[in-house]
């Protein structure tokens, strides 16, 4: 089973911390993030994970090299996905990293999210047809993505700005169902040719961009989990949260 790790990202967030180094080595728990997801890619039966690179990105290197985690089956394991020339955001890093991903669906995952989600009723929940499923919560924030009855992806929308996106020019925002995205999602490998359409694919570019202009004529559903927790450590003062968090979890 596949799957990608983001882990490029700068983490400015996190300053000072990452100022020395990525945020996938921040430690939480007396572990980095990055060995927390690969623990729980693991579990879940995830043997050919991506994960790219661009902050520090020798620090991920020589991390992964000493080997922290999936125990592969030979001709799989991890790879890196090199995005030192450019970081190329969410949608065109999933591209980049495509000769590691294409053959089978694959998982995307965040390095700053922990959660107690069940990756494997996830992955059961997804329907062959999706061009992706997005794992998704009715938690409080001030972007949602906005779904029609049967889940499917229609739009997104700024609560504070009222800006609405949308492939649908007459979509009714106040009839759609409205959540947020917790930063892990399945794909189909489909994908790649849909964004050959619908992309510069050799730059940088958003994966929700992507998303919302290819779901007019592509199935693309959320998934709400039962009791979803999670814990987004993009901020100093969330790493307290995170321990606490892993510790009852």
């Amino acid at each position: 089973m596949k799957a990608m790790i983001f882990a490029a990202g700068l983490g400015t967030r996190l300053k000072p911390l990452t100022d020395t180094m990525p945020k996938a080595l921040v430690p939480v728990a007396g572990k980095p993030l990055l060995q927390h997801v690969l623990n729980k890619l693991e579990s879940a039966g995830y043997d050919d994970v991506t994960v790219n690179v661009h902050h520090f990105a020798g620090q991920i290197e020589n991390y992964l090299s000493e080997g922290p985690g999936i125990a592969a089956e030979p001709g799989r394991g991890i790879h890196v996905s090199d995005e030192r020339e450019l970081l190329r955001d969410t949608g065109g890093g999933i591209f980049h990293a495509r000769r590691y991903l294409e053959g089978e669906p694959f998982l995307v995952h965040n390095v700053d999210i922990l959660s107690n989600l069940d990756l494997k009723a996830f992955a059961a929940s997804v329907r062959p047809d999706d061009l992706a499923t997005l794992v998704v919560s009715p938690r409080e924030t001030s972007r949602y993505l906005l779904f029609n009855d049967d889940m499917r992806l229609v739009g997104w929308t700024n609560i504070k700005t009222g800006e609405v996106k949308s492939p649908f020019s007459d979509l009714d925002v106040a009839s759609c169902r409205r959540f947020a995205f917790s930063g892990i999602h399945i794909i189909s490998d489909r994908v790649f040719s849909v964004m050959e359409k619908k992309e510069a694919c050799d730059g940088a570019f958003p994966i929700i961009d992507f998303y919302l202009k290819a779901a007019a004529e592509y199935p693309i559903r959320g998934y709400v989990p039962d009791d979803l927790k999670m814990v987004d450590v993009g901020k100093l003062d969330t790493l307290s949260v995170a321990e606490d968090f892993l510790v009852n979890l």
